[in-house]
């Protein structure tokens, strides 16, 4: 059993998608369980992330960064960094953004070098990139070719119904499985 916290901020409900996958896919791991915060309610669940046993990070990925409410969120852990409560905790992350690079990588950086400061241990994606002579997907995991962590893709036109594609929300439950998965090992492990 493992207790996973996906945090996340959500600008137009695109990224909102992908943590609602990234959840679906912790909760598919038998006896794990995932509670959705997303940075707006933060000041009232510092405790349940405090608790959590893994934490799983996720922002859109605005003009090639982490948008400005979840900088703020990271920031705001200056508050009980000495204390160190994250240490040897799961972390991973997700991003999103209107273009299929967009610079996500470096949102993924930052999410991981934030995690190293709190002393976390990073996870990433245990999915071989996609592979298309075409340019058509068919349904194949990451797409976007991430190692670092999920990444996903939205057409700016599309409402949060239609995008991101199947492919991408698959990818980010396979993120969330893989966490949960291993949390619970690192639990077991530790007993």
């Amino acid at each position: 059993m493992s207790n996973v916290v996906v945090v996340y901020h959500s600008g137009y409900g695109h990224t909102r998608v992908i943590a609602e996958a990234v959840a679906q896919g912790v909760e598919r791991h038998r006896g794990s369980t995932c509670l959705l915060i997303s940075v707006e309610d933060v000041d009232q669940q510092w405790e349940r992330l405090h608790a959590a046993d893994a934490i799983i990070f996720g922002a859109p990925t605005y003009m090639g960064s982490a948008s400005a409410r979840f900088k703020a969120f990271m920031e705001s852990t200056a508050t009980f960094y000495l204390a160190q409560p994250w240490h040897d905790k799961i972390a991973a992350g997700f991003t999103n953004s209107g273009c299929l690079c967009g610079d996500k990588l470096n949102t993924l950086l930052q999410m991981a070098v934030f995690a190293a400061q709190h002393s976390m241990i990073w996870v990433g994606l245990d999915v071989l990139p996609a592979r298309s002579g075409s340019g058509q997907f068919d349904g194949q995991l990451n797409r976007l070719g991430s190692s670092l962590g999920a990444m996903a893709q939205s057409n700016v036109e599309q409402s949060p119904e239609d995008a991101p594609p199947a492919e991408d929300r698959c990818t980010a439950a396979l993120l969330g499985e893989r966490v949960a998965r291993l949390a619970q090992r690192m639990g077991s492990a530790s007993v």
